[in-house]
């Protein structure tokens, strides 16, 4: 499991637009990574929106965005194609980064127990570096809150 303060391991990722991501070749880059838990729903929409919003303001701090959950690759497409986001989104149906970042938890919906992605973003410094975790995010100002972190680095 990742830890603030210390090199996040490598990792490979399948991403949107037949792509993938791994972590070692975004060395010179900050990385900020989103897990939400599910793919066109209201927070998870209004999240993805907000770091779309702010895409520019990250991209002139040398800052790459990517969004992960447990969605496949057409769900992950459709909702990317659908808000315009100008970054991918991480499948990660086999929960592995959710298990490297630790954001698998018991959830409770309408008295009903389940695993699922707790909301968490994590900054990862130029030099792969974990900086900053956010757990049990609130949509609410939280990409702000990220941006401002990204800029004190």
């Amino acid at each position: 499991m990742v830890a603030t303060d210390q090199k996040v391991p490598d990792f490979t990722a399948a991403a949107t637009s037949e792509t993938t991501v791994t972590l070692s070749e975004l060395k010179g880059k900050n990385v900020v990574i989103y897990f939400y838990p599910k793919d066109s729903t209201p927070g998870c929409t209004t999240e993805g929106q907000n770091f779309r919003d702010l895409h520019e303001a990250f991209s002139d701090l040398d800052t790459v965005i990517f969004g992960v959950s447990r969605d496949g690759m057409k769900a992950h497409e459709n909702f990317k194609a659908k808000q315009s986001f100008p970054f991918e989104l991480i499948s990660d149906k086999e929960e592995e980064l959710c298990k490297l970042f630790d954001v698998i938890k018991l959830k409770k919906m309408y008295g009903r127990e389940s695993l699922g992605i707790e909301r968490s973003t994590f900054l990862i410094d130029k030099e792969g570096v974990l900086k900053q975790e956010w757990r049990k995010v609130k949509v609410k100002g939280h990409v702000d809150e990220v941006l401002e972190a990204v800029r004190a680095l």
